[in-house]
């Protein structure tokens, strides 16, 4: 970075800028961690019964806790995809109404994690249900290692609660998917034949009002050798939208390719489950009683106000922690 010529490129410039910052986010807890254990260590050395040296010494473990915890979790996240950015896609299922109103909950509750994390949370598409919520939104969740904690929520998501839609007021069971893929480097190589592409463009859809899009900008694509749709109408512009779909398709075509070639990376992406009873990996129960539930963890919270603000660490730091035959 002292180079007189590092900002020559600026692309390769901020991608070094990016590693720097990864790498300090693991060295200087280490560092802080050492510092801690040393001045405990030599504290004890002199304590002898000194309560105010003892309470100085609790002091200093229970800061010493929190960053040890980080830490281990840093070393969980050493897959070859997990530094990258995350590219989300949340589907509602079973249910209808109550089913898309379920996703748009979820797509608050990933959004907000992002930004408790620091993360940038960037829609792709977005396509709005009848009568409210989210039939299914495609989004970029930009920061370090999101894919790495991100791939700890993918699979079907089930909540239990007295519809607001339902006259009768009856308990109704929503299910939404949670899919994601890691967005890979603009330096890999993923070859796409531009004539196995199909292009269409539309109107941008949304829930009205004067921000509607009256222009063909929004923009489809379609692989036809894989079935892939990726699609874009975030953007006024139809060659940004473009771009945006190019690069999600670029992703799945090299998960695809990886796929193929690296059988741990399948294991990784795991499979796909039916969007119904039976298939989920975590319930959210909001009457008669209040919990959430993973069932691949066993991990619970009954603070469901807390959960959809999104503080869901400790769902994903406990698949983190499960060894790789349980997952």
């Amino acid at each position: 970075m002292a180079a007189s010529d590092f900002w020559n490129n600026q692309d390769e410039a901020n991608k070094l800028l990016r590693e720097m910052k990864a790498l300090k986010s693991t060295v200087e807890p280490l560092k802080e961690a050492e510092r801690l254990i040393t001045d405990a260590r030599e504290l004890l050395e002199l304590a002898e019964g000194d309560p105010v040296m003892e309470a100085q010494i609790e002091a200093d473990v229970q800061t010493l806790i929190p960053i040890v915890g980080k830490l281990e979790i840093q070393t969980l996240l050493s897959g070859p995809y997990d530094h990258c950015n995350a590219i989300v896609s949340l589907n509602s299922g079973a249910g209808g109404t109550e089913s898309c109103d379920w996703t748009g909950m979820l797509f608050r509750m990933y959004t907000r994690w992002a930004e408790a994390k620091g993360y940038k949370a960037e829609v792709f598409d977005i396509l709005h249900g009848e009568e409210a919520g989210i039939k299914n939104v495609s989004f970029r969740v930009e920061g370090e290692k999101a894919y790495g904690y991100l791939k700890a929520e993918k699979g079907v998501h089930r909540l239990v609660r007295i519809s607001p839609f339902d006259s009768n007021k009856r308990r109704h069971t929503s299910f939404a998917s949670f899919d994601v893929i890691p967005e890979i480097e603009d330096d890999v190589e993923v070859e796409i034949n531009l004539d196995d592409l199909k292009i269409d463009v539309f109107r941008s859809s949304g829930p009205g009002g004067q921000s509607v899009n009256t222009a063909d900008s929004a923009v489809r694509i379609t692989h036809i050798p894989t079935g892939f749709i990726t699609s874009s109408q975030v953007e006024r512009s139809q060659l940004q939208n473009k771009a945006r779909c190019m690069r999600v398709l670029k992703a799945k075509l090299f998960e695809l390719k990886q796929q193929e070639m690296d059988s741990k990376l399948a294991a990784e992406s795991g499979q796909k489950q039916k969007i119904e009873w039976g298939s989920q990996i975590r319930s959210y129960v909001m009457q008669p009683y209040q919990m959430v539930k993973d069932h691949r963890t066993d991990a619970e919270s009954g603070n469901i106000p807390k959960v959809m603000d999104g503080d869901i660490d400790m769902f994903i730091e406990a698949f983190l922690k499960m060894r790789p035959d349980q997952k």
